[in-house]
């Protein structure tokens, strides 16, 4: 940008470890031209690295960081990326739980540096509520002034959870919606369970379920998997 910032599109999926139809997924992907790629359920098992690679060739991308390694959640980003860093966490197991994780990296696009962090938070309300504590501990700890977190959520606005994370972080959907909110659409009521969210000094000229992307189809969209995706544009400042 003219202003020396850069325009950086985040896009949040859930894509339910590849269990639906990859095509429509990699089709989704790409046609939201995303610089990075927040990604939860990712494979995890057999040649789950194998599995990933391809969904990020067929989407003209390249993994960053995550996957097993982080207990499902994972990031693409695409070649105009810098990669300064990458950190999988493993958050604490919560017996009769599934564990969780963050995969997280500081990147440069553009000359602006950003924290990055995608997350699938828990079932359960109180582990889901602190698990939310550990996210924003772990950003504060970046080192970086700009950060971004997305992913699913497992809850609502309105819950304490949600309330937890934008209290500190601007949810995007809230601060610029554009195009649709619900992103969990298998059940009623429909609900906005994912979620994008960023630091104070980032611009957010808008945030939704991408609805007009060219050659995707509402089809392509519920084929893909069970969440819809959430897109980000925002403004990052250089400083």
């Amino acid at each position: 940008m003219s202003d020396g910032s850069a325009l950086v599109r985040v896009l949040s999926y859930n894509i339910r470890s590849m269990r639906d139809d990859t095509a429509a997924l990699a089709k989704v992907i790409k046609a939201s031209a995303p610089d990075l790629v927040l990604i939860q359920e990712a494979p995890r098992f057999f040649r789950w690295r194998k599995k990933l690679a391809r969904l990020a060739k067929a989407s003209d991308l390249v993994i960053l960081t995550g996957g097993a390694t982080a207990a499902g959640p994972a990031i693409l980003c695409d070649l105009r990326t810098t990669v300064e860093r990458t950190e999988d966490v493993l958050l604490p197991l919560t017996p009769g739980q599934h564990r969780r994780g963050f995969a997280t990296a500081v990147v440069r696009l553009g000359g602006a540096r950003l924290g990055v962090l995608s997350c699938h938070l828990s079932l359960h309300k109180d582990e889901r509520y602190e698990q939310a504590g550990m996210l924003l501990d772990r950003l504060a700890g970046m080192g970086v002034d700009h950060v971004v977190a997305g992913g699913d959520l497992n809850e609502r606005p309105g819950g304490r959870t949600f309330t937890r994370l934008s209290g500190t972080l601007q949810d995007c959907w809230a601060t610029a919606p554009d195009g649709g909110e619900h992103t969990w659409t298998r059940t009623e009521p429909h609900g906005r369970i994912d979620a994008i969210f960023a630091t104070k000094g980032i611009e957010v000229l808008g945030c939704g379920v991408p609805l007009d992307l060219p050659g995707v189809t509402d089809t392509d969209l519920r084929a893909a998997t069970d969440h819809l995706p959430v897109l980000a544009t925002l403004r990052i400042p250089t400083a």
